[in-house]
């Protein structure tokens, strides 16, 4: 993976943990649980993202 694909993976890490505490603020109710579940969810999805090209770039032991 390229330098590209990390930076946008941080800049999607970055982008739903602040979406989850500004809808902590702002949003009320089913709405605020819903929305805080799909950043939270898109988080994930980034950080695993992360994981898997940190672990293709690290050599192999056998």
């Amino acid at each position: 993976m390229n330098t590209m694909t990390k930076a946008m993976l941080w800049m999607l890490l970055a982008v739903s943990v602040a979406a989850n505490v500004f809808l902590n603020f702002a949003a009320e109710g089913t709405l605020r649980v819903v929305l805080s579940a799909v950043s939270g969810l898109l988080g994930l999805t980034a950080l695993t993202g992360l994981v898997v090209v940190r672990r293709s770039r690290a050599p192999h032991s056998a």
